[in-house]
């Protein structure tokens, strides 16, 4: 399991690095809103905290990243250790995008955020392809543990 989810964690770190520098590098040079659909745009917005932008700013950066680090570490770890296929590739999802995110941190001070979905006036928060394999990741965890064939206790 170790291989497959330490595959996949690689796969959407190469994935999401790529996507930032696309967007910084030629889509958004000069930085503007580009309404792809009716409900879907691309915009560039730096994320100097965690989600909604929550403790950002100053040299938390170099905490938030060091806590991407750990957890991402104590999360191959966890894949190392499950027999569970799912489980492995979730957690591979999870290390992917918290590294992705971490690397933005040390390279930009911020993270790179450019997804922009909207409906009615009401946006949800910008997100990166990183946030959205920890979304997809910690869903599949969930529904995973769902299904998770568990021994009958000994009574």
């Amino acid at each position: 399991m170790l291989r497959r989810g330490l595959a996949l964690a690689a796969l959407v770190l190469l994935l999401d690095q790529a996507s930032k520098w696309w967007i910084l590098t030629d889509v958004m040079a000069p930085p503007r809103v580009i309404e792809v659909t009716g409900f879907f745009n691309l915009v560039l917005v730096w994320n100097p905290g965690i989600s909604f932008g929550m403790f950002g700013g100053g040299e938390g950066r170099w905490l938030l990243a060091g806590l991407a680090v750990a957890i991402a570490a104590a999360l191959v770890v966890w894949i190392a250790r499950t027999l569970r296929p799912w489980l492995a590739l979730a957690l591979g999802l999870v290390v992917g995008g918290a590294l992705g995110n971490a690397l933005d941190r040390v390279f930009h001070g911020e993270v790179v955020d450019f997804l922009d979905f909207h409906l009615a006036g009401a946006h949800w928060p910008a997100f990166n392809l990183a946030d959205s394999a920890i979304t997809v990741g910690v869903i599949v965890m969930l529904v995973d543990s769902l299904f998770e064939k568990r021994a009958a206790p000994n009574i």
